[in-house]
């Protein structure tokens, strides 16, 4: 309060309460919005995302690629996604309903079987390098890394259907390429023509030799032959912004702090020795290496080393002291740091478990596996689904697969759906009485608790019931796929004696 509000609030208090409020409700309701000393350093200005991007995207990218091959923190944080998003690989199941309501069962297999065959690497990859679990494995990396990746359909008559997949860098996209809106109200921006409505229209995409340099021309390609993934989080944004640019700094900080402990370790680890002469005299003879400044010989100390001195000369050790820094609770911290930013638990991305006990295992594994399910949902969205289309009608263009009403219900037979990897239980015996109990009580259903896991339900039952026919043969008794031990059945013995709460009872 200024000496103005002091002399009005002297004569009128009412007066001068109101002229201090309405002077504190001017300068704001937030204090992050406020200009005061505290955020006198925060300056920030409202720009669409592709402005904001632009201009530090391939920076970012760079800086991505160097931790990814350098640093171990920054994998640890690629890793789980990369093992829990695709795993073993994101499963498909046809399933085409017949006219009476119920699977056909004889073409869905059909379809599986030819799917699985078009997976293997010879077939998806026009290069012939990856298998298509690889590449879903690739793809999820290159979207934590990258911000994105993009898949070229190529269709050829080298595999089992006219259809393979091309992987390419975002690298590939031709920024330079720009362009206004023209007659057909199409501009190009970042390599990519977007119509009126800022739809992808095609994509320029870079040549190169096969060494791999630029030729300095670009081909374009319509979008439609073209899978571009990453993800969006602005109405603004046309292209891909990596993921890891909040993690970056955290993750350089670490490598950076780890190396100076290193070298502060390395350094008190050292002993050096000086040799005092009182009358310094003589040549220093051929080939003893000798000091640059001083012109004094350099000698090394060696273990159990018996060293005569001339008189006059005195021994002077030199031994760093120091205690070694505790920097666990600092890495540990920052690692905890990173990896929640990119929506891990500490324990994820260090794998340490030793300060964890079932609940909080459980509840840092449920919010894990929810951003994982989020990924996956993500890649079979995007990429799963397109590829599956295009296999089907490649495969029914080429006649694979003979299904003469296809066109006219095309939906019908495109109808499907993908399995994701599941999870491990961390309590089995706990898990599974739980899973029984839901089951039991109309809470839950097979289906879902086997796709938890990353397993077909179908598949669960019919290898059981082979199971159960199998042990029936060899007279083996299985009820509901439990083994039933015969001898206590014909003996009646102290099992039958004992009730539920383990008393003996038939003493």
């Amino acid at each position: 309060m200024n000496w103005i509000d002091k002399t009005i609030a002297f004569f009128s208090p009412s007066w001068g309460y109101r002229r201090v409020a309405w002077r504190n409700a001017l300068r704001g309701f937030y204090d992050s919005g406020g200009m005061d000393r505290l955020n006198s350093g925060w300056t920030a200005v409202n720009v669409t995302a592709e402005q904001s991007d632009q201009g530090q995207r391939d920076v970012i990218r760079a800086r991505s690629r160097d931790l990814e091959r350098n640093s171990d923190i920054a994998e640890a944080i690629i890793g789980p996604y990369e093992r829990n998003v695709v795993g073993t690989g994101i499963k498909v199941q046809a399933k085409i309903i017949k006219d009476d309501g119920k699977e056909d069962d004889g073409l869905n297999q059909k379809i599986e079987d030819l799917f699985k065959e078009w997976c293997r690497p010879r077939n998806c990859d026009i290069t012939g390098q990856q298998s298509f679990q690889e590449m879903q494995a690739m793809a999820e990396r290159r979207l934590l890394v990258d911000g994105g990746i993009i898949f070229q359909k190529v269709y050829t008559n080298e595999g089992i259907v006219p259809f393979s997949l091309q992987a390419r860098e975002v690298d590939d996209l031709d920024s330079s390429f720009n362009s206004l809106p023209g007659v057909n109200k199409n501009r190009v921006a970042g390599g990519i023509e977007f119509n009126q409505y800022n739809k992808p229209v095609a994509y320029y995409l870079k040549k190169f030799t096969p060494d791999g340099y630029w030729t300095g021309q670009s081909e374009r390609i319509a979008a439609k032959d073209i899978i571009f993934l990453w993800k969006k989080n602005r109405p603004t944004q046309i292209r891909e912004m990596s993921p890891l640019a909040k993690t970056l700094p955290r993750v350089r900080d670490i490598n950076e702090f780890v190396e100076a402990i290193s070298v502060k370790e390395r350094i008190l680890a050292c002993l050096a020795v000086f040799i005092t002469k009182i009358n310094p005299s003589g040549s220093l003879g051929r080939g003893i290496k000798t000091d640059p400044d001083s012109g004094y010989k350099e000698r090394t100390i060696s273990p159990g080393m018996i060293q005569e001195l001339q008189p006059g000369e005195a021994i002077a050790s030199v031994n760093p002291s120091g205690q070694s820094s505790n920097a666990r609770e600092f890495i540990s911290s920052q690692q905890r740091l990173a990896g929640s930013g990119q929506g891990l638990s500490y324990e994820a991305v260090s794998r340490d478990m030793s300060q964890v006990n079932y609940s909080s295992a459980r509840q840092g594994l449920l919010e894990d596996q929810r951003t994982y399910t989020m990924a996956q949902q993500f890649l079979i969205e995007h990429f799963c689904h397109e590829v599956y289309t295009e296999f089907v009608i490649s495969a029914v263009i080429s006649g694979k697969i003979n299904i003469p009403d296809f066109w006219s219900n095309k939906l019908k037979y495109l109808k499907h759906e993908w399995i994701a990897p599941g999870w491990s239980w961390i309590d089995p015996l706990k898990e599974v009485k739980a899973n029984d109990t839901a089951i039991k009580s109309g809470m839950d259903t097979l289906a879902r608790i086997c796709a938890e896991r990353g397993m077909d339900w179908k598949d669960v039952l019919k290898q059981r019931a082979r199971e159960i026919e199998f042990a029936n043969s060899l007279g083996i008794s299985m009820v509901g796929g439990e083994i039933n031990d015969e001898a206590d059945e014909t003996t009646g013995g102290d099992a039958a004696d004992e009730d539920d709460s383990g008393t003996d009872t038939g003493s």
